[in-house]
């Protein structure tokens, strides 16, 4: 764990990966989003029509493009300019969405009070300066505009977590370890060569930087497969043993 590292490192990174992670997602994502995250997603947004969102840190762009066919007026920013070029690429030109490279840490470039909602799916935990970015989605909100982002769960995808197997490969239990240590660590990437960086925070980090910031915690889901999805993906199933991801829905 090497604590010299930050955003600038990150970005770097994603830019170095962009290519592999965007072959890895369909017009739903991936599947950890199409099974877990989009379904949750899905039903704390409601019906975006006509509404003004933000898709910060927009990946290859699938969620921003179901937005815009949703019916939303879309703004979507990544801090990688690599990504920006791929989603670029990959959405029609009659889907109006406006794309700009930024990172969500500080995007002076975007007016107060511009959004009605801000989504964040899977970007908070490749942020250095977290705080930065929350204080940055009450900036650009409305009054009584919601900000909804998902992390991986802090509880359980910690610092040398992973599952316990026997020698056969037979999954015993997921370990946690290094809860209470926050900051950086590297973690593989799809086989990738190079290793991403991820910024570890505890819940409690989380949730009174969240209150401090100004914001009311209106809902928080843990997502579990549903039964639909565990008939399409059944491996899935080990996943009620412990939860991969977190979701707040948060007001301002």
């Amino acid at each position: 764990m090497k604590q010299n590292l930050g955003t600038e490192e990150a970005i770097k990174r994603w830019d170095t990966f962009a290519d592999t992670y965007s072959k890895n997602h369909t017009e739903q994502g991936d599947l950890h989003k199409e099974v877990f995250l989009n379904p949750t997603l899905f039903s704390l947004m409601g019906n975006i029509k006509n509404k003004k969102v933000l898709d910060a840190g927009c990946g290859e762009g699938y969620l921003s493009r179901i937005f815009y066919k949703s019916g939303a007026i879309v703004t979507a920013v990544d801090y990688s300019p690599r990504m920006i070029e791929i989603t670029k690429e990959r959405t029609p030109n009659d889907l109006l969405i406006d794309y700009r490279q930024g990172n969500c840490e500080d995007l002076n470039t975007l007016e107060d009070n511009s959004f009605d909602l801000i989504v964040s799916n899977m970007v908070i935990q490749d942020l250095a300066n977290y705080d930065k970015a929350f204080q940055e989605m009450y900036r650009l909100l409305v009054d009584g505009g919601s900000f909804i982002f998902s992390i991986l769960h802090p509880c359980f995808i910690t610092p040398k977590s992973g599952w316990e197997k026997t020698e056969s490969g037979e999954k015993l239990h997921w370990n946690v370890d290094n809860y209470f240590y926050e900051g950086v660590y590297e973690q593989p990437a799809l086989g990738d060569k190079e290793k991403m960086l991820f910024f570890h925070r505890t819940l409690t980090s989380y949730v009174n930087t969240l209150i401090n910031t100004g914001f009311t915690i209106e809902s928080i889901v843990e997502p579990k497969p549903s039964k639909e999805m565990l008939k399409k993906y059944p491996s899935f199933e080990e996943d009620f043993r412990c939860a991969d991801f977190m979701v707040f829905k948060l007001k301002k």
